[in-house]
């Protein structure tokens, strides 16, 4: 039992094994609640040896009394936050229970609420380095994990109906990489969805690192066409750089079918034309002001069908034609699957003749 420094890449490698001897039973992140919110391992509790207000506490007595002063109502503060979480987190635990716990660098805010564990009884293994050396190791693993996958890219114009096929496939069981799912992002410039926030760049890296390492080798991986950037967030270059070079299915739709499912996926600007408006404006350096003036007087007639049906021909298709020929050489020799209409019975069909396709 007691306290056990690990390397951040062995931390990763128990994380892949089932909790006992080689594995956790949990992880513990001792960073305070904002830094948890930015990003942490995938499934960690925070238990924070300080809170965000008592970090600034410390540092600013740190700053203007001086450091053995800081240290003394840091000690305090920590020790009370570490008594809390053992009366609420650890008093039902067996003693064989094995955390990994880690703070920022692996410092003195891990190192204070392990050792507690540790003499608890509890064997706890400390990350070496913390967060900061777990995301590099991670980075580095994420290349490896990207490296034997095979992917095949769904492509299509807007509309086609991408991720309601990804849906599919997922529901069907095949392994399916949804990176839009992942970054609240519906990755165009009316891909924001209202209420709905994005991640970090670092917790959007560890949430595709995460999905990647559930992956089977073995077995095809789909994943939707997209650009560098899902919104404010960029897919990691090693994975962009694999689905460019992948077999690519070109998804087709009829337009009128097109402009429905658009309408019904994204019905929030149905029911809001002003908010609807206020992301039309955005086009208007490339659309040009006239164009746009035209789309937001339609939606002022309530003619929604119209502009949706305008913007796809005028702007989404003539864009997508020229992004996927230019980055994903493949699509010269996809192969096109046309879809009878955009309801869920043609899509689960197209997604069972994908998977016995790849089997």
């Amino acid at each position: 039992m007691g306290v056990h420094l690990i390397s951040a890449q062995q931390a990763i490698e128990g994380m892949d094994q089932a909790p006992g001897p080689h594995g956790f039973h949990a992880i513990v992140d001792a960073r305070t609640p904002s830094e948890f919110s930015l990003d942490h391992l995938p499934g960690a509790l925070n238990w924070p040896s300080l809170q965000d207000h008592e970090r600034v506490e410390v540092g600013t007595m740190y700053k203007q009394v001086g450091p053995f002063e800081a240290s003394k109502l840091g000690a305090m503060r920590v020790a009370a936050n570490i008594a809390k979480h053992i009366e609420q987190h650890l008093l039902d635990k067996p003693k064989q229970w094995r955390p990994l716990v880690y703070c920022w660098r692996g410092g003195k805010r891990s190192g204070s609420l392990a050792l507690v564990m540790g003499q608890i009884g509890f064997h706890v293994s400390v990350i070496e380095g913390g967060y900061k050396a777990f995301r590099a190791a991670m980075l580095a693993d994420l290349v490896q994990r990207v490296a034997p996958l095979r992917f095949k890219v769904i492509a299509g114009p807007t509309g086609s109906g991408k991720t309601r096929l990804l849906q599919a496939l997922a529901q069907s069981g095949a392994q399916v990489l949804d990176l839009e799912a992942l970054a609240n992002h519906r990755s165009s410039v009316l891909g924001r969805v209202p209420g709905q926030s994005q991640p970090s760049q670092k917790q959007f890296d560890t949430r595709v690192w995460n999905q990647l390492r559930q992956f089977d080798p073995q077995r095809v991986v789909f994943v939707e066409a997209e650009s560098k950037k899902v919104g404010n967030v960029a897919v990691p270059e090693a994975l962009m750089q694999a689905m460019r070079s992948s077999v690519c299915i070109d998804l087709q739709l009829t337009t009128d079918e097109r402009v429905k499912l658009l309408m019904e996926d994204y019905d929030f600007f149905v029911r809001d034309t002003a908010l609807f408006g206020q992301r039309l404006a955005l086009l208007t350096e490339i659309q040009g002001r006239a164009v746009v003036q035209h789309w937001l007087a339609q939606l002022e007639r309530g003619e929604c069908e119209s502009v949706v049906r305008d913007l796809l021909l005028r702007h989404y298709d003539p864009t997508y034609a020229k992004s996927i020929a230019r980055n994903f050489k493949a699509m010269a020799q996809a192969v096109q699957v046309q879809l009878n209409d955009r309801h869920a019975d043609s899509f689960n069909a197209v997604a069972q003749s994908l998977i016995a396709a790849t089997a």
